[in-house]
């Protein structure tokens, strides 16, 4: 049987998800894998955890155990995991904290699942090849739209075609308040509102309803996938906040629905990319992706056209896609022993 050691940065309601499903799961493992998962480092933005032995599910998240200012660098560059999942909340033109963690992990040939944007929008291609420079893996379907499967489809399930155009909804609280204002005839504050009391809003909504939350993922997928070399300030990005009752009767009127989509072409020489608010047929499928629910449509020489739907937006949903990231590594490791 093997030992493999997990740390974790960032414990906030993500965070603690993962923590609880991961402690929850570790008799799958041990049973599937025969690996022993073992959370062994913890830390949140002004404290840390660490036991080689292992945490217990309680001992995280009673804080009153935890060593004031072990986190960031003090943090990291104790931890002698074999794993590290990065789920704390970074700034999205620095990156930081989480760049810092993830570098710091990939030079000691840590395998790294990150649910956190602000590394990956800031530099996701040095930090792809800072993991095959150490000969480790960098896995973030979590950061790019949650439970829908958007790495693993393009990167994987389409490897073998050329791959001409993306379209997705990648946010699914900019897809619920457009759902609510076409189909319960709310507001724009009434459905964001909702969408508030549901905890699936940004801290800052305006990163949902100004584009930027889907720019970002965008963004990390067209610079790892496409290699298209783009900055998320410079995309030409749509939001939703300048709708009114006006343009939603108008819409209804000409049978068509609106959604915030980002947008790859990559037909020409550069890719380009873009978050567009698009207008849809009622027969179309992203006329039928409703409420929290997100989609993708990709578009290849080889095989056609592909839609994916799914993947609400939810603490849960989050999580679940980095124990899918980490269960790949998992096999990896098992089939590399």
């Amino acid at each position: 049987m093997a030992v493999l050691n997990v740390a974790i940065t960032g414990l906030g309601s993500v965070g603690q998800q993962i923590v609880k499903i991961l402690s929850s799961r570790r008799d799958y493992y041990l049973a599937k894998y025969h690996d022993d998962i073992r959370i062994v480092e913890v830390c949140n933005s002004t404290c840390g955890l660490i036991s080689e032995h292992g945490l217990a599910l309680h001992h995280i998240l009673d804080k009153s155990q935890f060593t004031e200012g072990l986190t960031g660098l003090s943090f990291i560059n104790t931890v002698s995991a074999d794993i590290l999942i990065e789920a704390g909340p970074t700034d999205l033109t620095t990156g930081e904290p989480g760049l810092s963690y993830i570098r710091t992990a990939l030079t000691r040939k840590m395998k790294v699942v990150c649910l956190s944007k602000g590394a990956l929008v800031h530099d996701v291609a040095s930090l792809l090849q800072l993991a095959r420079q150490h000969a480790t893996s960098l896995l973030f379907s979590g950061a790019t739209a949650s439970a829908l499967p958007t790495m693993d489809l393009l990167q994987v399930s389409l490897a073998g075609c050329h791959i001409k155009q993306v379209k997705a909804i990648l946010t699914g609280t900019t897809n619920m308040i457009l759902s609510e204002m076409m189909d319960v005839g709310c507001s724009f504050d009434e459905a964001l509102q909702k969408a508030r009391e549901l905890g699936i809003a940004e801290t800052d909504p305006s990163l949902d309803t100004q584009g930027w939350d889907t720019a970002n993922k965008i963004t990390i997928i067209a610079n790892a996938v496409f290699d298209a070399k783009v900055k998320v300030i410079e995309i030409s990005r749509d939001g939703i906040e300048h709708i009114t009752q006006g343009h939603i009767s108008e819409w209804k009127t000409a049978k068509l629905t609106p959604r915030l989509i980002g947008a790859i072409n990559n037909e020409g020489p550069q890719p380009e990319v873009a978050v567009k608010l698009e207008l849809f047929s009622q027969h179309h499928p992203f006329a039928k992706v409703n409420g929290r629910t997100k989609a993708i449509h990709v578009d290849t020489d080889e095989m056609g056209e592909l839609f994916v739907m799914g993947g609400a937006s939810s603490l849960q949903a989050t999580a679940a896609a980095a124990l899918k990231d980490l269960e790949l590594i998992i096999r990896t490791m098992v089939v590399n022993a």
